[in-house]
């Protein structure tokens, strides 16, 4: 700021207004988001009294998961005007990868509908979400890079970035080269195939986030943010376990965090007080901040 403007700023009591529109510019507020499955009760039961209720406790953004067709059993206009009236907005959308399940919405069954819906929406990014048990082959493995990029080259079509999300197993040893989570990592364009790191997945597979995000750099956009408990090791609300989130968040420009949803797959009380639970710990420590 050139002196002038700032004396003129001063006589006229509009300093502090302008150092707030600096502070605004520095720390952005991120609205909170979640990942779906985490009330997939409630969402089964009714999907709009489940996002309303969401949208009530001050959740603003969802990740999805589930799309067979149809959102929830809703076309897309449908689901588009519940989010419209909940005030939601879909940022990502979970997809498994259809060597097994056949249904539509799989990255080898109907891939390019499932783009051109979750465009309909809005929607940034699309993931692959999970490998079933018969699904972790060492010959699945191998062609899972290839699977990943050419669904990439779907969705980038879109404006849509694809990912990969993880759970724990990936980080067992799959040969004398190491695990399967790296051989993703070095095997895929790191512009076609981003990762959504699971914060939880990897801490109870007992590796650190920060070695990723320093080795990988950039490659991790996404993240699940929940909890662990110290001595059974299930899931709890965020804030209430061993999981060291302030230091985590402290590398999110390693990273390349763009948005990260809460999650919690289970729950010893009612999950909208799981969640709610969650919410007011992230707001006291502002992790929505970036």
């Amino acid at each position: 700021m050139l002196r002038k403007d700032f004396v003129t700023l001063s006589s006229l009591g509009l300093l502090g207004l302008y150092s707030c529109g600096i502070s605004g510019v520095t720390q952005r507020k991120k609205p909170l988001a979640i990942q779906l499955y985490t009330i997939r009760d409630a969402i089964s039961q009714n999907p709009e009294k489940a996002l309303e209720r969401l949208a009530s406790l001050g959740y603003k953004e969802v990740e999805i998961y589930g799309y067979n067709g149809t959102f929830f059993g809703k076309n897309r206009s449908e689901f588009q005007s519940i989010l419209k009236n909940t005030g939601l907005k879909v940022i990502s959308s979970h997809h498994t990868t259809g060597l097994l399940d056949k249904s539509p919405g799989t990255l080898l069954n109907d891939w390019e509908k499932t783009v051109e819906d979750l465009s309909f929406l809005g929607t940034k990014f699309m993931v692959c979400s999970y490998l079933f048990p018969e699904e972790r082959t060492t010959a699945h493995y191998k062609k899972l890079p290839e699977l990943l990029e050419k669904s990439g080259e779907v969705t980038q079509k879109s404006g849509i970035q694809m990912a990969y999300h993880n759970h724990d197993f990936e980080f067992e040893k799959w040969d004398e080269k190491g695990n399967i989570y790296d051989f993703i990592l070095e095997n895929s364009s790191p512009e076609l195939v981003k990762m959504e790191m699971d914060l939880y997945w990897i801490s109870k597979a007992g590796l650190d986030p920060l070695s990723y995000f320093e080795k990988y750099l950039g490659r991790f956009p996404l993240w699940h943010v929940k909890d662990m408990q110290k001595d059974s090791k299930d899931f709890t609300e965020i804030g209430n376990g061993i999981i060291d989130f302030k230091r985590i968040f402290e590398a999110k420009e390693k990273a390349g965090l763009k948005h990260w949803f809460v999650e919690q797959d289970s729950s010893d009380k009612d999950i909208f007080e799981s969640i709610s639970i969650s919410r007011d710990y992230i707001q006291e420590n502002h992790f929505f901040f970036q």
